[in-house]
């Protein structure tokens, strides 16, 4: 039978932790969890009030034995995440977005390979996404494509119409 016992201090530890504010609900069920193993309650029992599988209530007993408090917290899965990474590609997309051009997510992946940045489109979407860029509208204009004079004659055929003159072909 698994059963819990605590000292005065860890159940003090545990009792502090049971009124953190903080915690996420799974990690006070943890908590509830241990201190009614530690007053006599059996694994069934508490998967039964607890609406879990008794396998992951002995995990929890079997790692509170082992590792204390800490086995109480949530782990995230996966290993943790590599923030000088993060920090060069957020450094590196900040340059590039303050150039004068806008930018597809594949041109912004193609553009970061120079620098020993390998992502791919949808990558470079989320970064985007985390730094709160969005799409950035651009004047599409003609006028490096036209000629001067025959706009000259367009503008005065279109003053010529709005007076009422037709000009004659």
């Amino acid at each position: 039978m698994l059963h819990i016992t605590l000292t005065s201090q860890s159940r003090a530890a545990v009792e502090a932790l049971r009124r953190d504010s903080s915690l996420h609900p799974a990690e006070r069920d943890r908590v509830e969890m241990i201190l009614l193993s530690a007053s006599g309650w059996t694994v069934p029992q508490l998967a039964s009030h607890f609406h879990r599988c008794p396998a992951p209530v002995r995990r929890l007993l079997h790692g509170f034995a082992a590792e204390g408090l800490p086995a109480l917290h949530r782990q995230h899965p996966g290993p943790t995440p590599d923030t000088q990474r993060h920090e060069r590609i957020h450094r590196a997309l900040a340059e590039l977005l303050a150039q004068q051009r806008t930018w597809t997510s594949a041109q912004l992946a193609e553009a970061l390979h120079p620098q020993g940045i390998h992502l791919s489109a949808r990558q470079v979407r989320r970064y985007l996404h985390a730094r709160g860029a969005r799409y950035r509208r651009t004047v599409r204009t003609l006028h490096h494509k036209q000629d001067p004079e025959r706009v000259a004659q367009a503008k005065e055929d279109l003053a010529a119409f709005k007076k009422g003159h037709k000009r004659a072909s």
